[in-house]
């Protein structure tokens, strides 16, 4: 692994780099030059896609076209880009667009972080925002990022405007898990679903955000990212890359856990500073998980992500059935999930995700 250093990926709302997702981009542009243009989108995919930077693509997009322009009367552009130097980009870009709302965790500053979701007063200034008139005589438009940290009440605000919308307001709902939304928001949303990056997608914005990386490591960020360049790049970080060959190494003890190393790492995560430790390793099992079913599945090797890693895969595979991966993939995921919603023992809860797998393979 290269040197640690400093990297900044630009925020979404200043990211002009969007590639991998051509079929998204032509439905959003296809709705614009319509003239019908939905009020409410729902943008779903995993997590770390460039779901938010579409969004904000789209924003500033709507918001540099001439007001009150709708795509007809010969207006076809090719795509969504706009010229970074555009004064709606640039005023996107600082934030400072006021006729762009965005709604997020707020901070909480009692207790001196963010908080763990979206509250009803985040929420509160959405329909004074709708219902003014556009400063620049065009769209109002309002990003939320993301929709599924809205607690309940917060939806319940937001499903109000999304029930009766104001004229040219569009709602752009960044959702990962959209079975968390109220399906009355989900009704009323063009849904646009997003897939994985491929990989050639992945390694070329690795590239661009860190070319600091040498080329043996462009490979196992980019299959660990699993489609999605924002975990590529957190583990790309000083410890991402050890942290996931420290759980692999732990797995390679299965059908007996090391347990002096189950309970190393359990101390690790349970550390008030160990959640983000505790997210990667988590996102790693349960895509060693998604891989074993895969393999069991489909009868291919297993892709290898560390020496020795797909011989050991393909020995566990031996002995439970592919409905019996799939639960224990579904069992382990709700384990993990439910840690960071319920504020649960992380220590607990990775011991226990473990020591489920253990209780299969030794069977």
């Amino acid at each position: 692994m290269s040197d640690a250093v400093e990297f900044e990926v630009p925020a979404p709302r200043a990211n002009p780099h969007f590639i991998g997702h051509d079929a998204a981009e032509a439905a959003l542009l296809s709705a614009y030059r319509s003239g019908r243009l939905p009020h409410g989108w729902l943008l779903t995919g995993p997590r770390g896609i460039g779901k938010a930077t579409l969004a904000f693509r789209f924003a500033r997009f709507l918001l540099s076209r001439e007001a009150g322009g709708n795509g007809l009367f010969g207006d076809a552009p090719a795509d969504l880009s706009v010229d970074p130097e555009h004064p709606a980009a640039r005023l996107v870009t600082s934030g400072g667009h006021s006729d762009l709302l965005t709604i997020e965790r707020s901070y909480d500053h009692e207790k001196k972080r963010l908080r763990s979701e979206i509250v009803v007063g985040d929420v509160r200034e959405l329909g004074s925002f709708l219902h003014l008139t556009p400063g620049f005589g065009g769209w109002r438009i309002v990003v939320v990022d993301s929709a599924d940290e809205m607690n309940f009440a917060a939806q319940n605000a937001l499903l109000k405007m999304l029930e009766e919308p104001p004229r040219q307001a569009l709602l752009l709902l960044v959702s990962h898990a959209p079975g968390r939304l109220l399906p009355t928001i989900r009704s009323r949303c063009r849904r646009l679903g997003l897939g994985p990056l491929a990989e050639g997608a992945v390694a070329s914005l690795l590239r661009r955000y860190r070319p600091d990386l040498e080329e043996p490591e462009l490979a196992p960020l980019t299959r660990l990212g699993a489609g999605s360049i924002g975990r590529a790049l957190e583990l790309s970080g000083e410890t991402g890359l050890g942290l996931c060959r420290e759980v692999a190494q732990l797995l390679q003890t299965l059908p007996a856990l090391d347990i002096q190393q189950l309970h190393k790492q359990g101390d690790r995560f349970s550390r008030a500073t160990g959640a983000d430790a505790f997210r990667g390793a988590g996102e790693f099992l349960t895509g060693w998980l998604a891989r074993l079913a895969h393999a069991a599945a489909t009868g291919e090797a297993p892709v290898e992500l560390v020496p020795g890693e797909g011989a050991h895969m393909r020995r566990l595979l031996a002995g439970p059935r592919l409905d019996q991966w799939v639960a224990l993939w579904e069992k382990v995921s709700r384990l993990l999930a439910g840690a960071e919603q319920a504020d649960l023992d992380r220590r607990q809860v990775w011991i226990g995700a473990l020591t489920t797998i253990e209780g299969l393979v030794r069977r």
